[in-house]
């Protein structure tokens, strides 16, 4: 990067954050700290206020502005794929949100790159369900709600044969795995839960303002990330499965904990995961049955006999 664009990249950077310091500018831009400062004394010199506090760092004077930050066509193209997912991956409000925000940035763009990015979009998709209609439209609710510190009162159906609940929560994050969930404080179960939106019946933002709990977030992620979790070993058969499901066991095997694998000497594939619940692992490996050995947990057998038995009760006896 030349000094005019890291110059420019530095006011850009000033505008974006309320202060910044001069060691993550360096940091930021691969450069000098003595570097920074020099750049920084060029954009003071160019006339823009700048305001800097010893052992914090710096920021633009209050009401000061800068005119529209034209877009590069690869930054443009990045939004765009932003854009594709928030339609596909949240729900309608979002999207439409993002879909106007995108044409704000199109009405920045000079003509060739929006023209560039009219030709790019149709050919940038996001595949696998689309169920906007069917999802609640909570998410931008439950962006305030964190953002604003409020209690969420909500009806939630746990799963899918179990009956509702009422319950008060303190929303403290958005996380997106297979499904949406919020990460909150459950002032019915007295610990933090994990509430998918999609079961998310009906939901009101309450008045009440709740505490915040600063390092609650970090302990929960921490603490989720040293649970116990089980051993679990696999030996599967492609040869005696279709391509497709080959291609599915590769394609989902992280969702579930997967660790390592190896190619045994009879053409197995022997699988490690770790895995919190066997009964979330038995629906995954229900389509393999047959080509399938458990190792161990010699107990995976007892949830995968009882889907596999729940299948047969449903479609496998004749009228």
């Amino acid at each position: 990067m030349n000094r005019f664009d890291r110059v420019t990249a530095l006011l850009i950077q000033l505008q974006a954050k309320r202060k910044v310091s001069g060691p993550a500018l360096a940091e930021k831009f691969g450069v000098s700290l003595r570097t920074i400062y020099r750049d920084l004394r060029t954009l003071e010199e160019a006339g823009v206020p700048l305001i800097g506090e010893p052992g914090i760092g710096y920021s633009l004077a209050e009401g000061y502005r800068l005119p529209p930050v034209m877009f590069t066509r690869e930054e443009a193209t990045a939004l765009l794929t932003a854009e594709k997912l928030a339609t596909h991956l949240t729900d309608a409000p979002t999207a439409q949100l993002s879909g106007a925000a995108m044409d704000k940035v199109r009405a920045v763009l000079r003509g060739p790159d929006r023209d560039h990015l009219d030709h790019l979009a149709p050919h940038i998709r996001v595949l696998g369900p689309r169920d906007q209609a069917n999802r609640p439209p909570v998410y931008q609710q439950l962006v305030a709600a964190i953002a604003m510190h409020r209690v969420v009162h909500l009806r939630y159906q746990a799963a899918e044969n179990e009956a509702s609940t009422i319950r008060d929560i303190e929303p403290i994050s958005l996380s997106l795995s297979r499904q949406w969930h919020v990460v909150a404080y459950c002032r019915l179960r007295q610990t933090i839960r994990h509430f998918r939106l999609d079961r998310i019946q009906d939901l009101e933002l309450r008045p009440e303002v709740f505490e915040v709990r600063p390092n609650l977030l970090q302990q929960h992620w921490t603490a989720q990330a040293s649970r116990q979790r089980e051993r679990v070993v696999l030996r599967f058969q492609p040869a005696a499965l279709l391509p497709a499901l080959v291609q599915h066991l590769h394609d989902t095997k992280h969702q579930y904990g997967w660790a390592h694998e190896q190619r045994l000497p009879d053409g197995q594939l022997e699988m490690t995961l770790f895995i919190g619940e066997l009964h979330y692992l038995a629906t995954w490996l229900l389509p393999y049955a047959g080509a399938l050995t458990i190792v161990e947990p010699a107990a995976l057998a007892d949830p995968l006999r009882a889907l596999a038995q729940r299948a047969y009760d449903s479609f496998g006896r004749p009228d």
